[in-house]
């Protein structure tokens, strides 16, 4: 266990771009339209994700995703 890397509470828009595999501009768009939540941080511009906010997003992603396959709803 002693050599498993640290897990950072808080991400910048870099790290989490890496994480979804997807652009800064992409995160920054979900953090805009409200999908993912951050904070800010100290000056302009400088935002954090919270680790476990990635993964609610995540987790809500497979959700409507499931819904819709379900639908039928997903392009071949």
């Amino acid at each position: 266990m002693a050599d498993e890397p640290k897990k950072h509470r808080f991400l910048t828009i870099e790290q989490v771009a890496e994480e979804l595999n997807v652009s800064i501009a992409q995160v920054r768009a979900l953090l805009k339209a409200g999908d993912l939540r951050g904070i800010q941080v100290g000056g302009r511009n400088v935002l954090r994700i919270g680790a476990n906010n990635v993964d609610a997003y995540i987790a809500e992603a497979y959700k409507r995703t499931a819904e819709r396959i379900v639908a039928g709803d997903l392009p071949d």
